[in-house]
């Protein structure tokens, strides 16, 4: 594939790099891409190949595999990789190691080195698991019987022991033939085309009403597709969270890419819009918002955008103004929150947060203090439980926020989609 684009390129006069950024730009996975492989890195990132492209994380534009792991093409010439997964056995001496799949041959990378000795053929790293495969996952003890890979093949379905080296085939009556699988937040989901579908590993049961559309779980799209529900779209996305607040009248707000959730206090339902429609003046993806005195102050780069609360948001005139004149802190904002009716905003950024007094005439962002426990928050919110702090698809609880500055020992983890928003998939 690479070199007939080669051929192409120079057919058209035009550089290598001009014609791989323009075949970059044409892979938008917001229109309904088939991945042909899915594999989580070693930080949680998951990494979709299509061609010889890569997506890293759930947004953002493809670029060239080989620009993450140049072996694939040097060794191969990369047209596209046909399965992949991570080793995630802590017994294994293959611990956090990378393995991709390309017709006949296994890569196995650790920290994004290719292994000495690799590639090897399939067989001799995977013995009983057949070349030209379509899918595999890891599936660590206890969600198979033993630590496992499983591997997919057309109809064929492979348990592999990562201990005994034994394959065991199975039939998975139910699963649609995987064109990429992978676990992610202890579940795992087959590919196939566009759509997904959660399976149990041991069984192959689908789990639930499937198959479902990737783009609205696992990317984040201005729009998504005709039959998608947003309700339910937003709250199970496994994208994370750009903002979360609440406003005096308890009514909670999640913000993420161009659409939002509002949950009402008062009957405690869900519903979903997009930010457009809303908050047209902010458009989309915003970086940070916190609730005061019936108001929302909406933070998106270096501007600051102030909406009064009610059936109908409403823009303050003479808004957006500077960051920096308003609070007195230059952006972008990772996250910020209010506790209850206090009036001190706590803005991160991030590893610091910094601590705007609301009844100040000259607002400043003082009190800085550094944050130990979080490389990079997402978002954060605090009301009458606490404070809750956002980081990827997970949260974790602190009493308050000096408990949460005090901090040396990460809180329980626990599910953004499963605990605030109510979703068992």
């Amino acid at each position: 594939m690479k070199l007939l684009t080669q051929v192409l390129c120079l057919a058209l006069a035009v550089t290598w790099a001009h014609c791989n950024s323009h075949a970059s730009a044409v892979l938008d996975r917001c229109l309904g891409l088939e991945m042909d492989a899915v594999a989580v890195n070693e930080v949680g990132i998951p990494y979709f190949f299509k061609g010889d492209h890569l997506f890293k994380g759930f947004h953002g534009k493809a670029e060239l595999s080989n620009e993450s792991f140049a072996e694939l093409d040097d060794h191969h010439h990369l047209g596209h990789v046909d399965a992949a997964f991570r080793m995630h056995f802590e017994n294994s001496t293959d611990h956090d190691h990378l393995f991709f799949f390309l017709d006949h041959s296994v890569f196995s990378y650790y920290q994004h080195k290719l292994e000495q000795g690799y590639p090897k053929k399939i067989s001799e790293v995977f013995p009983g698991i057949p070349d030209h495969l379509d899918a595999a996952v890891e599936c660590p003890h206890p969600e198979c019987e033993e630590d496992s890979v499983i591997f997919f093949k057309g109809d064929e379905i492979y348990h592999y022991n990562v201990r005994t080296q034994a394959v065991d085939e199975k039939e998975f009556k139910d699963m649609p033939n995987c064109t990429s699988a992978f676990r992610f937040m202890e579940h795992f989901y087959c590919f196939h085309g566009h759509m997904f579908s959660k399976f149990d590993p041991k069984t192959g049961e689908v789990l639930g009403k499937y198959p479902k559309e990737a783009r609205d779980y696992f990317m984040r799209c201005a729009k998504f597709s005709e039959e998608s529900d947003p309700v339910e779209r937003e709250r199970c996305s496994r994208v994370h969270l750009d903002a979360v607040t609440s406003d005096n009248a308890g009514n909670k707000y999640a913000f993420r890419g161009h659409h939002f959730l509002f949950k009402e206090e008062a009957n405690d339902t869900l519903k979903a819009d997009t930010i457009e429609n809303a908050f047209k003046e902010l458009h989309s993806d915003v970086d940070a918002v916190f609730s005061y005195q019936d108001h929302l102050y909406m933070i998106k780069n270096d501007k600051i955008h102030i909406y009064k609360t009610g059936t109908a948001h409403t823009h303050l005139e003479g808004y957006p103004k500077p960051l920096k004149e308003e609070l007195g802190i230059e952006g972008p904002i990772d996250a910020a929150f209010v506790c209850g009716d206090h009036h001190i905003a706590h803005l991160i950024k991030g590893q610091k947060m910094y601590d705007v007094d609301l009844k100040s005439s000259q607002r400043v962002a003082d009190n800085e203090r550094p944050i130990s426990l979080f490389q990079k928050i997402d978002a954060a919110i605090c009301d009458g439980e606490g404070l809750k702090v956002i980081v990827g698809n997970h949260y974790y609880h602190f009493d308050s926020p000096m408990l949460f500055i005090a901090g040396r020992a990460l809180p329980e983890q626990r599910r953004v989609s499963l605990e605030l928003f109510g979703c068992d998939h």
